[in-house]
């Protein structure tokens, strides 16, 4: 039986132990993570004891809730011991008559017995750092020799929002307007004050020219955006600080890059010769969200 549950009637020390040792664990889904994206605007299917859990997140215009992944959570979906077709059938049946769904990204590890619309993700396994260096594309590898000049005036430094807001706004691709830049921006801030969140940068003759946000927990280091100044992409920071990110983490974490649908960034991060990792989602146009909300009601 299938259970849902408000925010404030979720027990979530019986949803973090399924989370955790879940086949299908994401960071994404933590309640810390949630929280922060979601503004706590989420609330949790539940099967049986918490044998199984599905976190659903949701906005609301003019009253009604619609069912949308956050900002910069890129995949939610079923989590249980063992990934099983038959439960997450049951999460999706009853999903779908119990919701109205904008948008809705499952994660990598759910299967169902009917396809599902799928998009790309890129991941990195623990491993030896010296053996996922080696898998890169030989111009992955090139891109990382910096020549003398470049490394002798450049070094890669950790750094705050506060100091890097002006250079990641200016430098923002993907958000729709400014205000959604400073909800993107607040959010980063957020995760930073939880002590989950990086800006490592490229620092070229005192001046940053590339940055990266990474969220980090004891298990994934996920790439959560990517800014840089066009007028020096030939120095190839981006490429310098993900790698260095990679350096420092792989032998233990999961590197996520957070997928891509346009071309030029996946052929980036495939350079990094990442495991390509698709996952469902439903997604709605707005006409089907307007026709699904008049049937519910």
């Amino acid at each position: 039986m299938i259970r849902r549950l408000k925010y404030n009637e979720i027990d979530f020390e019986k949803y973090t132990d399924c989370l955790e040792n879940s086949e299908q664990r994401k960071y994404s889904a933590t309640k810390l993570f949630l929280d922060i994206t979601s503004d706590k605007q989420w609330e949790l299917l539940v099967y049986g004891d918490y044998e199984a859990v599905m976190p659903v997140a949701f906005i609301k215009r003019i009253g009604i809730k619609l069912v949308i992944n956050p900002k910069l959570c890129q995949q939610l979906g079923v989590f249980s011991k063992t990934d099983n077709i038959e439960i997450n059938d049951r999460f999706l049946q009853f999903f779908r008559e119990k919701y109205n769904i904008w948008y809705y990204a499952f994660n990598d590890r759910n299967k169902f017995s009917e396809p599902l619309q799928l998009r790309k993700n890129f991941l990195i396994y623990p491993e030896k750092y010296e053996t996922v260096r080696q898998k890169y594309s030989p111009k992955r590898k090139r891109k990382l020799r910096l020549d003398e000049e470049v490394s002798t005036h450049s070094k890669i430094m950790e750094t705050k929002i506060k100091d890097a807001e002006t250079f990641i706004s200016a430098n923002f691709i993907g958000a729709k307007d400014n205000n959604d830049k400073a909800h993107f921006l607040e959010i980063f801030t957020n995760l930073e004050n939880s002590g989950h969140l990086k800006i490592v940068a490229f620092v070229y003759k005192e001046k940053i020219i590339n940055t990266i946000a990474v969220f980090f927990d004891e298990k994934t280091v996920a790439l959560l955006g990517t800014f840089n100044d066009k007028d020096y992409v030939k120095l190839s920071g981006a490429s310098t600080i993900i790698d260095h990110v990679i350096a420092q983490n792989i032998a233990q974490k999961i590197f996520d890059f957070e997928g891509s649908e346009v071309p030029a960034i996946e052929e980036f991060f495939r350079g990094f010769r990442p495991e390509l990792k698709m996952y469902p989602v439903i997604a709605n146009s707005k006409k089907d969200v307007i026709r699904k909300t008049l049937k519910l009601f």
